[in-house]
């Protein structure tokens, strides 16, 4: 009887330990990632910075993620800027996550070398999904940009980079165990189609470290600048 009773005492606990769902920003099979951003300036060192992304995998066939997000740009010094950002994603379709906040700190150092721009950005996030647990994540995103010498009014630019994503504490979301969860490399080449708008395709290998080990994903992506200039006084 007394082994009857503790089993019964067990079945609760163990029901109510459920496993964790996936990160919702997950990319699935072969992905299409749209953005499109627009700076407006607001001072010669200051603009405000929108952002809208589409994220569809599975072939293209499945859009799981979109999102828009906003900040103010502060170049404090040419090589330095800060960018405070506010982000609200929704995951249609996903049964574990609906929606999530997300507050951001993107620091970035870069500088000039001839053809030549070494970019370094830091990010900082504080995650808020829906029915989830809050936690902390930092993004750093190394990389250089290249102006190809060519005999144009505008040169095409390319763009190499690889990102890092650390969850140093807390991680509400499945995981192979470790803090460095994700891994981003990408490759592209952005190009001035106008004087304010730029476009720029690439192609990024995402690689995310789940508890069955680390699951990669080929994206095709797109991305379009727009830059709206006013007299500022």
């Amino acid at each position: 009887m007394a082994l009857l009773w503790s089993c019964f005492l067990a079945f609760p606990a163990r029901a109510q330990q459920q496993p964790q769902p996936e990160d919702p920003e997950d990319e699935k099979q072969i992905g299409l990632w749209l953005d499109q951003g627009i700076s407006t300036n607001l001072s010669p060192n200051k603009s405000l910075d929108m952002e809208f992304h589409e994220r569809l995998d599975e072939g293209a066939s499945n859009l799981f993620e979109y999102f828009v997000q906003g900040g103010v740009a502060f170049r404090l010094r040419p090589w330095f800027t800060l960018i405070p950002i506010y982000r609200y994603q929704r995951f249609p379709g996903n049964p574990a996550i609906a929606y999530e906040n997300r507050l951001q700190l993107n620091l970035t150092v870069s500088t000039s070398r001839g053809a030549w721009k070494p970019i370094l950005r830091t990010l900082i996030e504080g995650r808020f999904p829906d029915d989830r647990p809050a936690s902390a994540r930092l993004r750093f995103r190394p990389g250089v940009e290249y102006t190809l010498p060519l005999r144009t009014a505008w040169r095409p630019v390319v763009v190499v980079s690889n990102e890092f994503f650390i969850v140093p504490w807390n991680n509400p979301f499945a995981n192979g165990g470790s803090s460095f969860t994700q891994n981003r490399f990408q490759v592209g080449v952005r190009m001035q189609i106008a004087s304010s708008v730029s476009v720029r395709p690439y192609f990024l290998v995402q690689s995310v470290n789940l508890p069955a080990g680390w699951d990669t994903n080929d994206i095709i992506g797109i991305s379009l600048g727009f830059k709206i200039s006013r007299k500022v006084k």
